[in-house]
Order: C-alpha cells, then sequence, then structure tokens
C-alpha cells in the first residue's frame, strides 16, 4: 500500500540522462468553493499540491492522471534541484520515451486531500481556529480524494482523462474515477491493489495506528510540527513497510548477514539511523544493549522508520489508513462488485504480481471478473516477481511493455 518504498533502490538521474523530464516544479492549486466530504464535514477550502510533465495537447484530451499510494505524494517523476540525490518516486515509469511517454502525454500527479506534502490535510491551519486541524479534520475517503482531483483537472483544462493509474491505494484512486466520471475518463490501470481489503491488511493498519496513539506524544492528535509520536510512527512505518515486501526479496538483500556491534564509546557509523531514533541518547539506556541491532534487516528497517518521521506526519497516517480500510466498493454501491462497476465505460486494465501477500493476485483477478460480469472491458496481466507488493514500483520491462501498450492502443 506505500509505497515509495524502496527509495534506496531507485535509481539516480540527472538532467543529461535521456528520458528524463529534469528539473521539475511543485504547483499549488487551491479551490475556493466549499468542498462537502463524504463524512458530512465541509471544508470552506482545500488546496492541492501537484505537478506536471509534458503538455496538454489543443484538444485537452491527452491528460494521464497518476494517483500515489499511502506514503507516496506529488512528485513522481524529475528532480527538483540538481542537489537531489533522487529523482520522483515512479520516475522509472514516466518521461519522454518511456512508458508513459511524456513527450505524448500531458501527466499530472497530486497530493491527495488528507495528505502532508502541501494539499490540505489534519497538519493544515482550520481557518476557524489557526492552529492545525488534527483530528478536527473531516474522515476523507477514496472518494473524497478523486473529487478534489477533479476540481484540479477542470482547473487545469483538461477535457477528457486518457487515463487514471496507480498502484496500491494509487489503484483504488483509479477504480473509483471510473466509476466516478465514466463520461471523462477514458481508460484506468490499476496495480497491486483491491476493490476492498482484507482482514489481514486492515489488521496490519491498526497496528500502526496503535502504535501511534500509544505513544504519549501522540496527546490525541494535539502536538507541534515537527513533534509528535515520532517513535509511535517510526514504528508504524516499520511494521508496514515489511508487508511491501517479500520474504524472498528479504531473504536475498539482507539474509541473516549481521553488523557490527555498539562501540562503548560511540556508535559504530552503519547504526547512525539508531541514534538518531532516539535525538539526545548517544547510547541505549542501562541494561538494552542485549538488544541493539545485529542484523542488518534491524538497521535497514531503523533507516526506513527515520527517513519516513523526516518527511511524514503522524495523522496523516491515521486519515489516510483509514480510508483505505474503508474503501468498498460492492458495500458503497448496492453490495456486489457488479453494480459498483455498472456506469464505468473505461477501458481497464488490472496488473497483480505473484508475490504480493498484501493485495494478492486474487483479489486484482476479482476486480477484472466483476467488471466483465458487468459488460465491461477490461483485461488482467500477472507477472511472475519475488519482489512483493512494492512491485509496482521497481524495474520491470515487462510492466513497462504493458503499460505503455496499454496507453497507445486506440
Amino acid at each position: 500500500m506505500n509505497d515509495a518504498a524502496l527509495d534506496d533502490d531507485l535509481p539516480a538521474t540527472t538532467l543529461a540522462d535521456p528520458g528524463e523530464v529534469g528539473l521539475v516544479e511543485p504547483r499549488d492549486f487551491t479551490s475556493a468553493e466549499p468542498f462537502a466530504c463524504d463524512d458530512g464535514r465541509v471544508l470552506p477550502a482545500f488546496t492541492l499540491r501537484y505537478e506536471t510533465y509534458g503538455r496538454l495537447n489543443a484538444a485537452r484530451d491527452n491528460a494521464v492522471l497518476v494517483c500515489h499510494a499511502l506514503s507516496g505524494d506529488h512528485h513522481c517523476a524529475g528532480i527538483h534541484s540538481l542537489a537531489d540525490k533522487k529523482p520522483g518516486w515512479w520516475n522509472n515509469l514516466i518521461g519522454p520515451g518511456k512508458a508513459v511517454d511524456t513527450n505524448h502525454h500531458f501527466v499530472i500527479c497530486a497530493n491527495v486531500l488528507g495528505g502532508c506534502q502541501g494539499s490540505t490535510g489534519p497538519l493544515s491551519p482550520d481557518p476557524a481556529t489557526g492552529r492545525p486541524y488534527g483530528l478536527a479534520f473531516p474522515a476523507v475517503t477514496i472518494r473524497d480524494m478523486v473529487r478534489s482531483q477533479k476540481r484540479l483537472l477542470d482547473h487545469l483544462g483538461v477535457k477528457r482523462l486518457r487515463c487514471a493509474l496507480g498502484g496500491s491505494m494509487g489503484g483504488m484512486q483509479a477504480l473509483q474515477w471510473a466509476i466516478e466520471y465514466p463520461d471523462f475518463c477514458d481508460k484506468v490501470l490499476a496495480m497491486a491493489t483491491t476493490a476492498r481489503e482484507g482482514a489481514q491488511a486492515i489488521a496490519f493498519n491498526e497496528v500502526g495506528r496503535q502504535a501511534i496513539m500509544q505513544d504519549p506524544d501522540w496527546n490525541h492528535g494535539d502536538y507541534p510540527k515537527g513533534g509528535g509520536p515520532r517513535v509511535g510512527l517510526a514504528i508504524a512505518r516499520m511494521m508496514a513497510h515489511i508487508t511491501y515486501l517479500s520474504d524472498a526479496s528479504m531473504d536475498r538483500k539482507f539474509g541473516r548477514r549481521t553488523v557490527k556491534p555498539r562501540l562503548p564509546a560511540a556508535p559504530a557509523p552503519a547504526l547512525a539511523e539508531e541514534a538518531a531514533l532516539a535525538p539526545g541518547h548517544a547510547e541505549p539506556p542501562p541494561g538494552t544493549a542485549a538488544f541493539d541491532v545485529s542484523f542488518e534487516v534491524q538497521s535497514y528497517l531503523r533507516y526506513q522508520g527515520q527517513s519516513f518521521i523526516n518527511r511524514f506526519d503522524a495523522n496523516t497516517y491515521l486519515y489516510i489508513t483509514r480510508a483505505i480500510d474503508g474503501f468498498d466498493l460492492a458495500a458503497s454501491y448496492g453490495g456486489t462488485l457488479e453494480q459498483a462497476f455498472a456506469p464505468v465505460k473505461a477501458r481497464t486494465l488490472v496488473v497483480g504480481f505473484t508475490s504480493d501477500w498484501l493485495f494478492p493476485p486474487e483479489q486484482n483477478r476479482e476486480i477484472v471478473l466483476a467488471l466483465q460480469r458487468a459488460g465491461k472491458h477490461a483485461s488482467y496481466a500477472e507477472l511472475a516477481t519475488d519482489l512483493g507488493h512494492d512491485s509496482f514500483l521497481l524495474e520491470s520491462p515487462e510492466l513497462y511493455a504493458l503499460v505503455r501498450a496499454f496507453l497507445e492502443r486506440d
């Protein structure tokens, strides 16, 4: 459900590299009209931070909307400055001559409503109080995210959406687009996704939320920017990150390789992130040395937790995981997936991955079978990989070929 989880595995890029979108600049769209959320509460206004790549054609019908996953954001391709070490989270897929070819498509990606990377969310100031919304923020849904994106596309002058695509939570948004705006959305490409989560996925999300809410610094959602339940959020991220991988990929990358033990005088350089998790404590408290990092995989997970808390908000994590848990197309549209997909006019391609145990292949196939039973044009592709749920984010010539062929097909 995440994703951009394996940031270390993304290749670096430069302006000189062929096929790169190069320097990009995020922009903010503010809708001044009130926005009624599905929970009945109304936002007086909202902002979405977004990026675009390529050009909108004269007919204004070559737009491709990229929908991000749980911990993703609007920055899916290119770099923000020459000092950037890594490009956007889907840079391997998007760019001139790539599978999502910006020579032909006008690509848009926005941080979702409820996010924390420039879009209005729990961290944003409540106009009524001047303080962050916190838990006073509406309980946003996947449908709320999509309806807010439609306002952005209207603002940009898009007349038709050639394709809505995304993986994990991004796939949920893509499916919602086909239902919500059938006369606007021509194609849908959903990867590693589901029409509703199973109990196990909900359970993992609940453990993450409890790690945050049981942290004393959460303070019922009332905490200063840069503060809050950093330990709880790091633990939530570490636990969730495991679900994005697979046993085979983790064993290949780490196995049972060990790290050097911490020296009494100072932390070992390889474990610098440990010290960062507990600012002000160069050494672990007495009696805890036996539980220090022993294996490379432990060090890796602690690094993932630390890097996440430096860019993500804890309340946002609570809200977005709840939106994912609440996504249930069948229950929302009469009780069956066939009823949910009745309005759909878009051609749909769903891609599953054999080693994805978070949203396994059968959940992806279920979407296509329901679309076909409802008389819709839908196809399914399953890619054999041992990289787990995050397979859709990583290098894959097979996936690139599928995406390119689907987008180019009339």
